[in-house]
């Protein structure tokens, strides 16, 4: 298939629709398909060098976050039809409102990533934000979503969520899978090096890992809370704090940190990628995502391929999957839940960390492994394309 994403950004600290279009593009790639990303970054975007297939850079967009783009629908309408699908990744910003008019004229089809977007977690936490979604709703993404001719949405969980937010929901939906397109190479101690080279102070030392980006949806203020209870029964045990801080939070989290006089249990690395990254999953006793909303969870894929076991809390859409496959635990997204799940982990006696890091890798080859999630991917895409040229 000839096959388009279409972004908002490919910005890595933008988390996990980027990444998601990375994984999938590298997949396709190597089954065969021809793959293009249309993306409203500017042209001078560093991010965009070293992204794994032609990018066409339709950007600044305008009007903040939104992203209003007139370049982006004149291109879409001179190219729409080099290609056999167009996969939208994510709502709320112009790309989406853009595509679903320029498609709907041309008379092709399109699919939409939610990417977790109709979690009703965002409605609760942020009313306001919502009810200006609200205003928008009606006349602009409840007819991209009632128009796709796929609503692709990665767990079952979130397929549940989805149709919470907004009383207004139409959509022809398909659950998928996603993964890492990166599996990590096999260990041979380089990982491991290079981590404790950029990070000396953990060599030797026993770490919980949260690699995620530094934001409320992400559930650092309860990680730090609950923590903060397991601490005197763990004398020895820190807490890495991993990833680019997107939206601010970091001072106070600090803050937070300092006022319950464990600021020098926790260690703030920033974002870490490569060998580092790889070396830092390895070397945690365990990797910690208390996230309040979380559709997959790239990163818990990440985890599990290195055998690393994973904490989660039940709003990581993924959760069933890792307690099924013994791969982890998982607790409800608030500081009591979380704190006794970290002390459930940190009892040896109760865990065996040899036994829940083979489940690990076990769960991830038999449901994360890139290859056989965007094979599924790809025949769902395949489906619309076939009925597009049937009614034909």
């Amino acid at each position: 298939m000839r096959i388009l994403h279409v972004n908002p950004s490919l910005n890595p600290a933008d988390g996990g629709p980027p990444e998601a279009t990375r994984t999938l593009t590298v997949a396709w790639l190597a089954q065969g398909h021809s793959v293009e990303v249309a993306v409203l970054d500017a042209p001078e975007s560093p991010w965009l060098a070293a992204f794994p297939c032609t990018v066409h850079a339709l950007g600044p967009g305008h009007f903040g976050k939104y992203r209003y783009s007139p370049a982006f629908t004149d291109w879409l309408t001179a190219n729409a039809a080099r290609f056999d699908i167009v996969v939208v990744h994510g709502i709320f910003q112009y790309h989406a409102f853009a595509t679903r008019a320029v498609m709907q004229r041309l008379g092709r089809p399109y699919v939409l990533f939610i990417h977790g977007a109709l979690d009703p977690w965002f409605k609760r936490r942020f009313p306001l934000k919502h009810l200006k979604k609200w205003l928008y709703w009606p006349w602009g993404d409840y007819r991209v979503i009632r128009d796709a001719a796929r609503v692709l949405l990665t767990t079952e969980d979130e397929r549940v969520l989805a149709r919470q937010s907004f009383w207004l929901y139409r959509a022809n939906e398909a659950v998928v899978s996603l993964g890492t397109a990166d599996p990590p190479p096999e260990e041979d101690g380089k990982q491991h090096a290079a981590f404790h080279a950029a990070f000396p102070i953990l060599n030797g030392k026993r770490f919980l890992l949260f690699l995620s980006r530094l934001d409320e949806k992400k559930g650092c203020r309860l990680l730090i809370d609950a923590f903060a209870q397991v601490t005197q029964q763990n004398p020895e045990l820190l807490l890495v704090m991993a990833g680019p801080d997107s939206s601010g939070l970091k001072s106070d989290l600090e803050q937070l940190a300092a006022s319950y006089g464990i600021a020098d249990r926790i260690v703030w690395t920033g974002m870490i990628t490569g060998a580092v990254k790889w070396g830092a999953f390895r070397a945690a006793d365990a990797f910690v995502l208390t996230s309040h909303s979380e559709n997959f969870g790239i990163v818990v894929a990440e985890a599990l391929a290195c055998g690393t076991p994973v904490l989660l809390s039940k709003r990581v859409n993924i959760w069933r999957e890792v307690v099924a496959g013994k791969a982890g635990l998982a607790a409800e997204d608030n500081p009591a839940a979380a704190a006794s799940m970290l002390a459930e982990w940190t009892t040896e006696a109760r865990h065996s960390r040899a036994d829940t890091s083979a489940n690990a890798r076990a769960t991830f080859l038999k449901l994360f492994e890139i290859d056989v999630a965007s094979r599924r991917t790809a025949q769902e895409l395949q489906s619309v394309v076939s009925e597009g040229r049937s009614a034909d």
